[in-house]
């Protein structure tokens, strides 16, 4: 009896420390689940707000693409063939700025932007070569205008297939 009365103590302190060692394991556990489910909601709102952030910066440029905007771009004192180059050139920098934008933005909705964007910068071509040569800016710009009314508003529609999506997202 006296060498089980030796460890009598230890068997005693082991008997108190066990439930505590399971509420502390316990503890610990749903502490590390609760911080994983906050990091996954943290990243899914980020991601939310990358996507929004996305469709607002597409509109932002589909809008400053349409021609009722980009004829009051530029000196007045221009002639036709340099305002093309220079809305050409306006274009293709900002599209570029914001071609990181298609990671968060739908295959589909990406490919009318790019669509949009092509479609002004082949009008602005097409309305200068069926200009007669001495035609100014002024005439230019009106005819452009003209020639965009004239076939379907693809940028207004591609805005609104945007407005629909992120509806749907948010």
């Amino acid at each position: 009896m006296t060498s089980f009365s030796g460890y009598l103590p230890y068997a005693f302190a082991l008997i108190i420390a066990i439930p505590f060692l399971v509420l502390l394991r316990q503890f610990v556990h749903n502490y590390i689940n609760l911080k994983n489910q906050e990091i996954k909601l943290l990243t899914v709102k980020s991601n939310s707000e990358n996507k929004t952030q996305s469709y607002e910066r597409m509109t932002l440029f589909l809008e400053r693409m349409k021609p009722s905007n980009l004829i009051q771009r530029f000196d007045k004192d221009l002639a036709a063939h340099e305002f093309i180059f220079l809305t050409e050139k306006t274009i293709n920098e900002e599209f570029e700025y914001n071609s990181s934008q298609q990671l968060y933005i739908t295959k589909n909705s990406w490919k009318n932007i790019v669509d949009s964007k092509n479609a002004v910068l082949d009008l602005l071509h097409k309305t200068y070569e069926g200009l007669s040569g001495n035609a100014n800016l002024d005439e230019f710009k009106t005819i452009f205008i003209m020639n965009y009314m004239e076939n379907e508003d693809y940028i207004s529609a591609t805005i609104e297939d945007l407005r629909r999506e992120i509806l749907i997202i948010a």
